[in-house]
């Protein structure tokens, strides 16, 4: 049946492809999440009335967060390519693919963080304070934790947006479906490999939400 529906897809370059985009959207949602996270947390710390209070800190990092979420992805793997090359040593294949990914998912996370933040308790924070709770414990103890539920749901919707990144990645040499639709797919006019390469990514991207769904519905306590 395989066989009829698809007569055109190579089962290994299927799994192939499908492993580089497995790997594309793992590794560049670990990294994503610890530089998100750091932005993030820059960004409501030193607003006005936090812990870290310093406009100018603000200002600057608000304006690189906007800027790289400001630039379509496409053009932000083009733009990246001397890095990418000093990097990695290349500009091909899915590593090439990494720096791209976590630059551009990054900043996007790191607006969810700081939303996430926003949400947590003053009354709880000014506690913490008040027991003379150092910074870092804040931090860790009572923003991170009480902001958990929507850092997951936060980072489930950018790694979604992140197997879009790889498919478009993919158009451009970085290897995974995205490069197997198009290169096989389309440029051969082969429109069953288009098919049977879009299907794998909508039931990845149900894998990613059922994970992020599942993990946010088991911390929330409320």
């Amino acid at each position: 049946m395989f066989k009829e529906w698809f007569p055109n897809v190579v089962p290994a370059d299927l799994w192939e492809a499908t492993a580089e985009t497995f790997y594309m959207t793992i590794v560049s949602v670990i990294g994503t999440l610890i530089f998100g996270i750091l932005l993030g947390l820059l960004l409501f710390l030193t607003e006005r009335g936090n812990l870290w209070q310093n406009r100018p800190i603000n200002f600057v990092t608000a304006a690189v967060v906007n800027i790289f979420r400001a630039i379509p992805f496409i053009i932000l793997i083009l733009l990246l390519f001397p890095f990418t090359d000093f990097l990695v040593g290349t500009i091909r294949g899915w590593k090439a693919a990494l720096p791209a990914l976590i630059i551009g998912a990054a900043p996007f996370y790191a607006r969810l963080v700081e939303i996430g933040l926003k949400e947590v308790d003053k009354g709880v924070i000014e506690a913490a304070k008040a027991m003379g709770a150092k910074t870092s414990t804040i931090i860790f103890k009572v923003l991170l934790p009480e902001s958990l539920p929507a850092l997951i749901s936060g980072l489930t919707v950018t790694a979604i947006a992140l197997i879009g990144y790889t498919a478009m990645a993919g158009a451009i040499g970085a290897g995974g479906l995205g490069s197997l639709a198009y290169l096989q797919g389309f440029q051969r006019r082969d429109f069953d490999v288009i098919l049977a390469c879009t299907i794998l990514i909508i039931i990845i991207v149900f894998i990613f939400q059922f994970i992020g769904d599942f993990l946010s519905k088991k911390i929330d306590k409320r």
